[in-house]
């Protein structure tokens, strides 16, 4: 009999969300983004960190976690990751995010 698995939380989102409720700022929920995610770079960043939540740690064994969970890339569709394809997805999304921060602002 398969085994259900339950979401662990993830603790970043909660200090988010707390810091959010207390002072009544709901644009504090995304103050770093410059636009929304899309919905594969919101895939691309939900497996990291349950690769991370697996005690995953290390370029290789990050990668590793991606191949396994076959999450393609968000910038060239790709699953077959390797570290220097994680840092380049890294670099090549965080300069895109960069980019629309400084066109937009804060609270996309």
């Amino acid at each position: 009999m398969a085994q259900e698995q339950t979401a662990k939380p993830d603790a970043f989102k909660a200090v988010l969300a707390a810091a959010q409720s207390e002072l009544g700022r709901p644009e504090l929920a995304h103050q770093s983004l410059g636009r929304q995610l899309t919905p594969d770079e919101t895939r691309f960043a939900e497996a990291l960190m349950e690769v991370y939540a697996q005690g995953v740690s290390g370029p290789e064994a990050v990668a590793a976690g991606l191949a396994e969970k076959a999450v393609p890339a968000p910038s060239s569709g790709r699953t077959d990751w390797t570290a220097d394809s994680v840092a380049a997805e890294l670099e090549t999304l965080n300069a895109g995010l960069d980019a629309a921060y400084d066109e937009n602002g804060f609270g996309a």
